[in-house]
């Protein structure tokens, strides 16, 4: 939760784009940020993978007018609509891109060589074509708000109940990511979103950060099978909140330009 998915890279900055606020080269930039190379497949009047400016203004001319994020789960399509397939394959991507505007859909496959330290990182998406219909279980940004605002209440009481929130190294490593990404964040949307898009992304990454400080800090006061179940069913409700709120911000510049 606490890693930015390269489904909202991609459709903040290419939002950005198509809304006439970043020109192509730096939107390509802000996407690809400190991987290697993405490239899109698939798309319709093209013979192969193109890069990222070419493939955003290939959707541009077939009709796409703003781009939506989707962060399935088992169990959760988060922002799909269908058909199956696509489905099928943003849910093993646990991740995807879904167009407005025309019906297709992106779906990223990453490619990691090099030892740690030296990696890189290639990303090809498969442009596949979508079901026209409003993405499942996205809130509006009120609501998300809202919820965030209860799920990271309830989270600090939890988990501070089991004593996983309060020190040790990897809470604290936890803590300084979040610091470190909250000070480059203040662009953490890209030009032509709403504040309340940036502000409902910052808290549902703070709710992540609790969410990966509990699940990385070991058993903390959890001892038992019984107190370790309930931690996690606890945790489950608290991320699923945190990604819809994930969705909703990214999806705010489409849903403001429906709006009119």
């Amino acid at each position: 939760m606490l890693t930015e998915p390269r489904s909202g890279r991609l459709a903040a900055w290419g939002n950005a784009l198509l809304g006439g606020f970043v020109a192509p080269d730096d939107a390509a930039l802000a996407i690809v940020a400190e991987d290697t190379s993405h490239r899109v497949a698939g798309l319709p009047g093209e013979d192969g993978p193109v890069g990222l400016t070419l493939a955003l203004g290939r959707l541009r001319a077939l009709g796409v007018g703003g781009l939506r994020v989707a962060l399935p789960a088992p169990g959760h399509p988060l922002g799909l609509s269908g058909p199956p397939e696509f489905n099928a394959r943003a849910l093993e991507a646990e991740e995807a891109v879904v167009c407005h505007g025309a019906a297709l859909g992106l779906v990223p496959d990453v490619y990691e060589v090099g030892p740690e330290g030296d990696l890189h990182v290639s990303v090809t998406w498969h442009c596949l074509p979508v079901r026209e219909a409003p993405p499942a279980d996205v809130p509006s940004l009120g609501e998300a708000e809202r919820e965030l605002a209860e799920a990271l209440r309830d989270a600090t009481e939890m988990l501070t109940r089991l004593d996983v929130a309060g020190s040790g190294p990897v809470s604290e490593a936890a803590v300084d990511a979040y610091r470190a990404r909250a000070e480059r964040g203040r662009e953490a949307l890209a030009p032509g979103y709403p504040g309340r898009a940036v502000r409902v992304l910052e808290l549902a990454q703070r709710v992540g950060l609790l969410i990966s400080v509990a699940y990385e800090s070991g058993h903390g006061g959890a001892v038992s099978a019984s107190e370790m179940g309930a931690r996690a069913l606890a945790l489950r409700p608290v991320e699923r909140t945190a990604r819809r709120a994930q969705v909703a911000a990214y999806n705010a510049f489409v849903e403001e330009r429906e709006r009119g």
